[in-house]
């Protein structure tokens, strides 16, 4: 069984790639400093929507005590996000000292929208780290807890 990402998810991702595409297509500091956003947040998209997103859709099941054998296959992605979890945080610091060259180019040009966006998507990198990687990482140990699994 492989989950689905939450919808919120990936309706904030699809939306905050959205903007930023539009300020990528700007002239100066700002379109220069939103194509280095995205050179950097694009392959950390790709990665979570691929691992560290989809056991999150296991959430409502899980605290309701629904556990079944067929959520095994999630922990492939448990697993890897765990691995790979200090490469994710230092994606994140990267990211986000671009976004503050973003944040300090659209407030240099009063381009409000951009500026705001700089700050939602830092304060988005924040709940990624502080609450959806380790609930993500939990789901995978509670999984392979209640499937006796845990040596694995």
């Amino acid at each position: 069984m492989m989950p689905e990402i939450p919808k919120p998810l990936k309706s904030e991702h699809d939306e905050l790639h959205a903007v930023l595409v539009r300020a990528t297509k700007e002239q100066g500091a700002l379109g220069e400093a939103a194509r280095a956003v995205s050179r950097l947040l694009h392959p950390h998209f790709v990665k979570e929507e691929q691992f560290a997103l989809p056991p999150i859709g296991l959430l409502p099941k899980l605290a309701r005590d629904e556990v079944t054998a067929d959520m095994e296959g999630v922990l492939a992605l448990t697993d890897r996000l765990e691995q790979e979890l200090a490469g994710m945080l230092s994606d994140h610091k990267e990211i986000v000292e671009a976004l503050k060259q973003l944040l300090a180019a659209a407030r240099a040009q009063n381009k409000v929208e951009y500026a705001e966006f700089a700050e939602h998507l830092i304060r988005h990198a924040q709940t990624e780290e502080q609450v959806m990687y380790p609930a993500a990482i939990l789901a995978g140990r509670y999984i392979k807890l209640k499937l006796g699994l845990g040596g694995r």
